[in-house]
C-alpha cells in the first residue's frame, strides 16, 4: 500500500508537465503506435493507464470509453482533455492490478505505455484478461526496459492465453504492439 501511495503522489506531481516532456520523445520513438493501437478498438472499451488522455481523440466516434489511472491529477487533466474534444469518456481512479469493473464487461481493453509503471504485471494482464468478453481483444503498446528480461508485456498476454493477431516490434525491438483475442 505505501508502495501504491508512493506511486500515486509521483505521476500526480508528473501530470502537469507530462504532456509536454514526452511528446518529442514519443514521435522520435513511437511513431504512429498510439494510433495503431486506438483505431483498433471496438465498443465498450477500457483503457488501462489512461494517464493524460492522450489517446483520447484516436478513437473512433462509436467507441464507448472508459478510462481508469492510479493519479487523479492524471485524470483530471484527461478530463480536460475530454471536454475540449466533445469525448464523452468515463474515467475512474483505481488500480490496474485491482479493476474495479465486473468480469467479461468490456469489448476491447488497451493500455499504451503504461504497463511498466504497474507494480505487478502479471496482475494486470490477469485483470485485463478478467474484464475482456470471449472474443474481446487486447491492444497493448509498450517499450522495453530492463524487467522484461523475464517476458514483455506481449509475452505474458500470450502465456495468459490471448490469441494474437498482429505483432509488430520497432526500433529494433524497443516498442512493441500487440492486438490480441480473448478466446470466445
Amino acid at each position: 500500500m505505501v508502495k501504491r501511495e508512493s506511486a500515486r503522489q509521483a505521476w500526480d506531481r508528473r501530470a502537469a508537465g507530462y504532456d509536454r516532456a514526452g511528446d518529442r520523445m514519443e514521435r522520435l520513438t513511437i511513431g504512429d503506435s498510439r494510433d495503431w493501437v486506438c483505431v483498433r478498438a471496438r465498443g465498450r472499451t477500457l483503457e488501462v493507464g489512461v494517464g493524460t488522455g492522450r489517446n483520447l481523440s484516436r478513437y473512433d466516434e462509436d467507441v464507448e470509453l472508459v478510462g481508469i489511472d492510479l493519479s487523479p491529477n492524471m485524470l483530471a487533466a484527461a478530463r480536460h482533455q475530454a471536454e475540449v474534444l466533445g469525448r464523452p469518456v468515463e474515467l475512474r481512479v483505481g488500480e490496474a492490478e485491482r479493476l474495479p469493473f465486473p468480469d467479461a464487461s468490456f469489448d476491447t481493453v488497451v493500455c499504451t505505455l503504461a504497463v511498466c509503471a504497474v507494480a505487478d504485471r502479471d496482475a494486470t494482464l490477469a485483470e485485463m484478461r478478467r474484464v475482456l468478453r470471449p472474443g474481446g481483444r487486447l491492444l497493448l503498446l509498450d517499450h522495453a526496459e530492463r524487467r522484461w528480461l523475464r517476458g514483455r508485456p506481449a509475452d505474458l498476454a500470450l502465456r495468459l492465453g490471448f490469441v494474437a493477431e498482429a505483432r509488430d516490434r520497432l526500433r529494433l525491438g524497443l516498442i512493441e504492439r500487440l492486438a490480441a483475442r480473448k478466446p470466445a
